[in-house]
């Protein structure tokens, strides 16, 4: 076996590399951590629970509107290019929470501007070089690029929790805007590569064959018009917009929800760290399963837990019953990303991926924002959240029965290797 054949394929550092600009991201920063910060904003800002997760629905929303557009962008000059410039956007906006006034209105215009960059700087971007890089393991390349996510998932929220506690938001939000620009971002620009045929490689580190790689990978596939004209496109935007509104509403209001029920706050942000435990098994778990069974059967599977997970934070009443819902429901978060991308890839190739998923992953950030608001309305009229949770229980279980309508892979594993699409 030659020395060529024994090196580590270069994919695998890309998905690293992917993985540590997940690791820092609007995605943990901004999202999984909201929970933790929106109770000190509410504080300084003198407001219910409503208006403050209304800050969070504006950033799903503006991420939302944004998302299509970045994948069209991403599309035509590939991801690194607007990986990089948007990473710096993203760092420089989170430093500039520091000189925000106590007006509401420039909350609202801190997390819009955090929604305009997350498409950009986000798992869309990172999704579409991985899908590149593999084939036949793409299922765990994204499992590894979503590691990050994962890990950041898991130790974020204690971080925020004690910086919050210690210095306030601000300085919180400050922080890791500076984290962001001085250590995902530089190493995303030495070791992001677009695809494999940058440096003379097929996916999945493959031998060299007669079909030209770059004219496969980006002409095999549906136009987002074509796409659009598919049920497997208006099923999979259906599921995610049950499951992300769902899950969003949870572990949005999960602190508070503890706090409810008398835990500290230091228990609260464990609680999310329990949440980020169930989203790195399902960031490692799912991928593999990917590439072993039926993407859409794994997905059912994973949306049945997390309505079981669901179920038991709303009919428990106790802080443990919420701190053994966390993971379950986390399961979801985990997978989505993963899940979603795969689909994409399968059903609609590669040749117009940013703009397909984009366009679906405009639901991501429209969902999860409508969901974490619904669920402040629902407990600002009710003074509980069962009623919110009922709903989005039933819910999840629409969305697992809806996945397993989809039919076979359009692209299957392989097609990249010279195979013909089914």
């Amino acid at each position: 076996m030659s020395n060529a054949r024994t090196k580590v394929f270069y994919g695998w550092w890309v998905a690293l590399t992917a993985a540590l600009g997940l690791f820092l991201n609007t995605g943990t920063i901004v999202v999984f951590s909201f929970g933790i910060f929106s109770k000190a904003i509410g504080q300084e800002f003198h407001s219910g629970r409503a208006p403050i997760s209304l800050a969070f629905t504006i950033h799903n929303l503006t991420a939302a509107l944004f998302v299509p557009l970045a994948g069209r962008l991403v599309d035509r000059y590939g991801a690194r290019r607007i990986i990089l410039p948007f990473t710096v956007f993203l760092g420089l906006i989170l430093v500039s929470s520091r000189i925000l006034s106590q007006a509401i209105w420039q909350l609202y215009a801190f997390y819009f501007a955090l929604g305009m960059v997350s498409g950009g700087a986000g798992a869309m971007s990172y999704t579409r070089v991985i899908s590149r890089w593999f084939d036949r393991r793409r299922g765990l390349a994204l499992s590894v690029m979503m590691l990050g996510m994962g890990v950041g998932a898991i130790v974020m929220p204690p971080i925020a929790q004690q910086l919050v506690a210690s210095f306030g938001w601000r300085y919180a939000y400050g922080t890791f805007g500076l984290a962001v620009l001085f250590v995902p971002f530089p190493m995303v620009a030495a070791f992001l590569k677009d695809g494999p045929e940058n440096l003379g490689l097929l996916p999945d580190g493959a031998e060299a064959q007669t079909v030209s790689m770059p004219v496969v990978v980006n002409h095999f596939g549906l136009t987002l018009r074509e796409a659009v004209k598919t049920s497997a496109f208006w099923i999979i935007l259906c599921v995610l917009f049950l499951v992300t509104s769902s899950v969003h509403a949870c572990f949005i209001h999960l602190p508070a929800l503890l706090s409810d029920r008398g835990s500290s706050a230091q228990l609260a942000a464990f609680a999310s760290s329990l949440l980020g435990v169930g989203l790195f098994i399902g960031r490692v778990g799912c991928g593999y399963l990917l590439d072993q069974f039926f993407a859409p059967r794994v997905a059912a599977l994973l949306f049945f837990v997390v309505a079981a997970g669901i179920a038991l934070l709303g009919l428990g009443h106790s802080i443990s019953s919420a701190l053994i819902a966390a993971p379950l429901v986390g399961l979801g978060i985990g997978a989505e990303v993963d899940i979603v991308a795969y689909l994409t890839s399968r059903y609609f190739g590669l040749r117009s991926y940013g703009a397909i998923f984009g366009s679906i992953w405009a639901v991501f950030g429209f969902s999860g924002g409508l969901g974490a608001y619904l669920m402040g309305v629902g407990f600002d009229m009710t003074g509980s959240y069962v009623l919110p949770l009922s709903g989005f229980f039933c819910a999840a279980l629409v969305a697992a029965l809806l996945i397993l309508t989809l039919g076979p892979y359009r692209y299957r594993a392989g097609l990249l290797s010279g195979a013909t699409p089914e």
